[in-house]
């Protein structure tokens, strides 16, 4: 196999045309192989980005040129390429290969880049270091693809790269799932002919040639520049780029490897930056992703029957059926976060606004203001980069929008960037905010239900990517109120432990463990956790020990707010041990595990109870 052969981008230089058609090949069935056995991965994005990758590579000299991803999970070919193949056995298993850029494993790789629509940013600042230090020779290419261009940051960035006149290739990797524009065969012929520098300097040469005619030079000039104006507007895309002080070249064939190389080197020959318009295929070379209307098997991920997810989706729908008002809104992710059968139904009630969570929010708060019900529907680490929206536009102006947040607390494989540790953290301090913590299938959708009948402010759900717990009516409570699920035999007060969310399954097996060894142990499902039972405070207040659980940041989360309310209570105050994440970036690896190694699973709980209740 060629493939085999590959340790290197340097590696790629050597092949000839056929022997790159046979290694496009093998990397495809490597991918799809990799993948499926894994039932765990990016599929669709990296299949369509193997010859732009390997274009990129032959053109450019990485790791002394840059070359950024936005988004990462495009970046198989491109760990493949720069010696990585032999890991791909431990892709996104804990201790193994990231599932995106990893500075740690390469320094082919210089950004973790999984939140899209930064990667310009990067590309910026580093031609600006580089400008600075001398180093002229260093090219920046940025590729941006796969609805990183719905983002705002990328418009941004764009605009601040043309102002700048920055030396920053930027790839338009245009899957279909971007910025597209409708291109004429004709118009393809036109944009290649620009591209070429060959092309524009001879242009240049004739328009000054004109200039100096005698007596006609300057209305020649102006004649001349006025009919290639008159030619684009009638067979160029709408210019979009080149206001901002971006050139635009193309779109050209992201599967023909020649094609990408020679505008990669054409590009490098001009000065400021530069946009390369390049058109793929997500799914390229694999049936059933090309054959996938709603995302090309971006993922292997997927809305699982008795999820949370599917809780969501179920009662959204019987909601929205109820109430005429009830719209649902989402940031480039309505099969993720269980929104499809919605959309199905209510089309014209799903807004799905891109890569653009910050727009998301803020146009929630105008829904609301004119008298919907918005449900914003995100991944709870994506919801903060739209905190400053959800405080100052919905929190500040009191509008009844509901966030749903999917992937909440420790997610997995994905890694640092995706686990959602920070939601509760952020959240709780939005002065009229309402947060619930479901820890079954059914709580889920009673807490839709309740959040949709508060009488004013926002509310916020919460719910995480493992697998929902399916409980009888007795076990869901109702309102604010908190449940309790388990008191001390006796009169024992010694030992309260309050799981919020998930936990509670965790919290109780710490009970079961401890009862075992003759300690009663109350346990409380907080189910609201802003605001906090009056309840289910003052009972815990009456124990010895209070400890709480939460999969979210231990520093400022939800522990800290009950250790805080009971330190202001009358009487004397329990002991009370606040358990969670602790502020640190977490590596990918199965969800229990990493639970498990942070202390936070039952026989985790029930140690860190043991320790506590032994005398000092």
């Amino acid at each position: 196999m060629i493939l085999e052969s590959i340790t290197g981008p340097e590696d790629l230089r050597r092949l000839n045309p056929a022997e790159l058609e046979t290694l496009c090949h093998e990397i495809r069935e490597f991918i799809v192989d990799t993948v499926n056995r894994k039932k765990d991965g990016h599929l669709g994005s990296n299949l369509g980005a193997v010859e732009l990758t390997v274009a990129m590579h032959r053109a450019l000299n990485s790791p002394t040129d840059v070359l950024l991803w936005d988004t990462g999970h495009q970046t198989y070919v491109h760990k493949m390429l720069t010696g990585r193949t032999d890991d791909f056995a431990t892709l996104r298993e804990a201790d193994g290969l990231s599932g995106y850029p990893s500075r740690e494993e390469s320094p082919h790789d210089w950004i973790e880049n999984s939140h899209a629509s930064t990667v310009l940013g990067y590309a910026h600042g580093l031609a600006a270091a580089f400008a600075a230090n001398g180093e002229t020779s260093r090219r920046v290419v940025a590729v941006l693809g796969d609805g990183s261009m719905t983002g705002g940051m990328a418009f941004e960035g764009l605009n601040n790269l043309g102002h700048s006149g920055s030396n920053v290739t930027i790839v338009l990797n245009d899957n279909g799932r971007s910025y597209a524009p409708t291109v004429s065969l004709l118009t393809e012929s036109l944009v290649k002919i620009r591209s070429n520098p060959v092309y524009m300097k001879r242009q240049r040469r004739f328009e000054d040639w004109t200039a100096r005619l005698p007596l006609i030079g300057r209305y020649s000039m102006l004649g001349v520049r006025a009919s290639k104006a008159a030619i684009r507007e009638a067979f160029e895309p709408r210019e979009f780029f080149e206001p901002l002080g971006v050139r635009y070249m193309g779109p050209f064939d992201g599967h023909d490897i020649a094609e990408v190389e020679t505008a990669l080197n054409n590009a490098a020959e001009f000065d400021g930056p530069v946009v390369l318009h390049v058109k793929t295929h997500k799914g390229r070379g694999y049936g059933p992703a090309e054959n996938d209307p709603i995302k090309n098997m971006h993922d292997m991920g997927g809305v699982k029957p008795g999820s949370y997810t599917a809780s969501f989706t179920e009662s959204l729908v019987k909601l929205a059926d109820e109430h005429k008002e009830v719209v649902a809104i989402t940031a480039a992710m309505p099969d993720s976060t269980g929104l499809l059968p919605f959309r199905e139904r209510f089309p014209d009630r799903c807004f799905d606004v891109g890569i653009a969570e910050q727009h998301a929010v803020t146009a929630a708060a105008g829904m609301a203001m004119g008298g919907l019900r918005p449900v914003v529907a995100l991944y709870a680490t994506f919801l903060s980069r739209a905190f400053d929206q959800a405080n100052l536009d919905v929190g500040l102006h009191g509008q009844r929008v509901i966030f749903c947040l999917d992937r909440a607390g420790i997610t997995g494989s994905d890694g640092p960037s995706h686990h959602g540790i920070f939601d509760l953290v952020l959240m709780s301090k939005i002065p009229n905010m309402t947060i619930f913590c479901p820890s079954s299938y059914q709580e889920l959708q009673q807490m839709l239900q309740d959040a949709y009948d508060l009488a004013e402010g926002p509310a916020m759900i919460r719910w995480p990517k493992t697998a929902a717990p399916s409980v009888g009516d007795d076990e869901v409570g109702h309102g604010l109120h908190a449940r309790l699920v388990r008191g001390g035999a006796d009169g024992n007060h010694r030992v309260c432990i309050i799981g919020v969310g998930k936990m509670l399954e965790a919290a109780s097996e710490a009970a079961d463990i401890l009862a075992a060894e003759g300690v009663e142990v109350t346990v409380w499902d907080p189910r609201c956790v802003k605001p906090l039972d009056r309840e289910m405070l003052d009972d815990a207040g009456q124990h010895e020990l209070v400890v709480t659980v939460e999969d979210g940041l231990r520093d400022g989360g939800i522990g800290a707010a009950i250790r805080d309310a009971l330190h202001q209570s009358d009487g004397p105050s329990p002991r009370i041990d606040v358990l969670g994440i602790p502020t640190t970036y977490l590596a990918h690896g199965k969800p229990d595990a990493i639970l498990s190694a942070l202390g936070l699973d039952g026989p985790g709980i029930a140690a860190s109870i043991r320790a506590a209740l032994v005398p000092s």
